[in-house]
């Protein structure tokens, strides 16, 4: 209607004014109802055609989007393991720190295993320290042994060595004897010498390759216990947490999130809008825009086109077993475009998911600035920036239009 009303001054009226003030023609009697196609046809013909092509030039130099929101990251609350809840320490709607504890599931099979895992320990350290006393043990009867051996070799030494001087005074048969109990104490003295071995190998490298084990899992049961405990992974807002001490939960997938955890700052002094895909090529980081939202009525937020998204998503799919029917991707979709307000805070008062429509406006100031363009298209692009200002009178009629649309009009 504005441009239309724009193009009726620059056609219809002066051709009204030509043929009423010129021509001489009146109204009610040259001009009526009847003859108006027929005496204003040259300038209801140039009006329609320059209001289309204006209404061309603005939609497509200077977009405008409805589809824009603030959008924001949702955490789905869910245990690590399955069971019956035993404890909360949350309430509905409660803000977190990260790490807090949310709830925690019943841990008696867990609190058991813990206990296990450190009777385990201690039942190692007390090997170890008996481990110990064996090595004592072991190397006294090490020594006892070998002081035999070295009594019998002595006794030995000493019959051989009379037999040799006089065959008489020792008898073959006591050297025999003498021979078989150094043979017997030396086994000996090699047995407590493994036995000894075996305790020192069993106190270096068995015990404490045990109590590694009995670490490990005496941390895993620690570990284990700890899972039971549901904890905040970020700092935020809990919402839609409605379990009850004694519910049955199980981890995703199986069952539905225990609540809804909204990080802090999430959503907020960035929006984002879905263009028409015609505006892909118009579009550039840099662009001013404008915005109001249903949440700040009659309030024009300047922003700025921080980044454009370089695929579109309605052409996403997934690998199947069978190939896509392009027929049945459905609606083509839109440029993905993120924008920030230019001046801090500008979107401090806008709650995060909220509704906006937003103006971009193109400008080729420096274009025509560079010269490297002609003069004909320097006065296009002049033109191009001029109508800008169509499109932001709209919005801010939108501005003042949209409480009463959803107030007065929106069935309240």
């Amino acid at each position: 209607m504005l441009e239309l009303t724009l193009c009726s001054m620059l056609t219809l009226l002066p051709d009204y004014l030509f043929r009423r003030y010129v021509q001489g023609k009146r109204i009610g009697h040259e001009i009526t109802l009847f003859s108006v196609w027929y005496e204003l046809r040259w300038g209801i013909t140039t009006c329609l055609i320059l209001t289309v092509l204006l209404i061309a030039v603005v939609l497509y130099n200077h977009p405008s989007s409805e589809n824009v929101t603030s959008l924001f990251r949702t955490v789905s609350i869910y245990p690590e393991v399955g069971g019956r809840v035993s404890e909360i320490y949350i309430g509905y709607n409660d803000r977190v720190k990260e790490g807090d504890p949310l709830f925690k599931m019943d841990s008696t099979r867990q609190e058991a295993a813990l206990a296990t895992a450190r009777a385990r320990v201690a039942e190692v350290d007390a090997s170890a320290a008996t481990a110990e006393a064996d090595i004592l043990t072991s190397e006294g009867k090490f020594q006892e042994a070998k002081g035999a051996l070295e009594q019998a070799q002595d006794e030995l030494r000493t019959k051989t060595q009379l037999q040799q001087r006089n065959a008489d005074i020792v008898a073959a048969r006591e050297i025999e004897k003498l021979q078989t109990l150094v043979a017997t104490r030396q086994g000996a003295v090699d047995a407590a010498a493994a036995a000894k071995q075996s305790a020192q190998t069993r106190i270096s490298s068995v015990i404490p390759a045990q109590k590694a084990s009995a670490e490990a899992e005496l941390a895993a049961a620690k570990v284990e216990l700890d899972r039971q405990v549901v904890r905040a992974g970020v700092a935020g807002r809990v919402d839609q947490f409605v379990l009850r001490v004694g519910d049955v939960i199980q981890p995703a997938p199986f069952t539905r999130a225990a609540g809804i955890l909204i990080p802090e700052g999430a959503g907020e002094n960035q929006l984002v809008a879905g263009f028409n895909q015609i505006e892909a090529q118009v579009i550039k980081v840099g662009m001013a825009a404008e915005a109001t939202c249903v949440t700040k009525p009659m309030a024009i937020i300047p922003l700025v086109v921080t980044r454009e998204q370089n695929v579109i998503a309605a052409g996403q799919i997934r690998a199947t077993d069978q190939l896509t029917d392009l027929s049945k991707i459905g609606a083509p979709g839109t440029v993905t475009v993120f924008l920030e307000p230019l001046f801090k805070g500008g979107l401090d008062t806008v709650p995060p998911g909220s509704s906006c429509i937003v103006n971009a406006y193109s400008s080729n100031h420096d274009l025509i600035a560079s010269g490297k363009v002609g003069s004909l298209e320097k006065i296009y692009l002049h033109g191009v920036d001029a109508v800008a200002l169509v499109h932001a009178l709209i919005i801010r009629l939108q501005a003042i239009v949209l409480p009463l649309k959803v107030l007065v009009l929106g069935g309240h």
